[in-house]
């Protein structure tokens, strides 16, 4: 069976999606990044850069065990597993994967930005909210003017890139988002929503989620524990 070891943010969600939407048997492993979880010796071995998710699958390539970390290379890896979710034509796997890629550069950096910037932070630096505002408004017009004229992100079929990008833009609120200047992604949105993977997927772990407001979690999170070297 796979494991993930995971928790209930955007790129945990991500895998659990797409675990749920291939149909594949999986565990769900929390690490609390609000804890340090992530810092454990026994996390790192499987996820280098202390950060979730991570995954490993017993029935791997050619029989054998792999380990992965990075939630687009896990999307990669499910999709080559199971044929799903990515075309198998050259044209349309890379239509995909530059969307997919533009979640990963952009999407999700930027985002988390803003959220840290206007929720997060101890102080609020005007500059730093206005940028990263601005920069995720930019990125939702992006994807606004795709999906006006393409029924999902990567072409006509939902694929890996939609995995990618949805969980990220359940927080819209909190990056100051008003949905009524993206009529198309929010359609998009509304849905990717209904799809009954994507409501199992975004349950997994949720019972554990809690707000960040103790120190400890802070520092976990967003402190000097970060930048130590493991």
């Amino acid at each position: 069976m796979i494991e993930v070891y995971s928790w209930p943010t955007p790129n945990g969600h991500k895998v659990h999606i797409m675990l749920e939407e291939c149909g594949l048997k999986y565990r769900a492993i929390p690490v609390d990044i609000g804890a340090g979880d992530q810092f454990q010796p026994k996390f790192l071995a499987l996820s280098p850069n202390n950060k979730i998710p991570a995954l490993v699958d017993p029935d791997g390539p050619d029989g054998k065990p792999i380990s992965l970390f990075e939630s687009g290379a896990i999307l990669l890896y499910l999709a080559g597993k199971t044929g799903r979710f990515l075309p198998a034509s050259t044209h349309g796997k890379y239509e995909v994967l530059e969307w997919l890629m533009f979640q990963m550069g952009g999407v999700g950096p930027m985002l988390g930005q803003a959220h840290h910037f206007r929720v997060y932070a101890p102080e609020k630096i005007a500059y730093a909210v206005d940028r990263y505002t601005n920069e995720a408004k930019r990125l939702y017009g992006v994807m606004d003017k795709r999906l006006a004229n393409s029924r999902y992100l990567g072409g006509n079929e939902y694929s890996i890139a939609d995995i990618a990008v949805f969980p990220w833009l359940r927080s819209w609120k909190n990056q100051g988002i008003d949905w009524n200047d993206y009529p198309h992604l929010k359609g998009w949105f509304d849905e990717v929503a209904k799809r009954p993977a994507v409501m199992r997927g975004v349950e997994v772990l949720a019972d554990r989620r809690k707000p960040v407001t103790d120190d400890k979690a802070r520092e976990m999170l967003f402190g000097a524990t970060q930048y130590k070297r493991k």
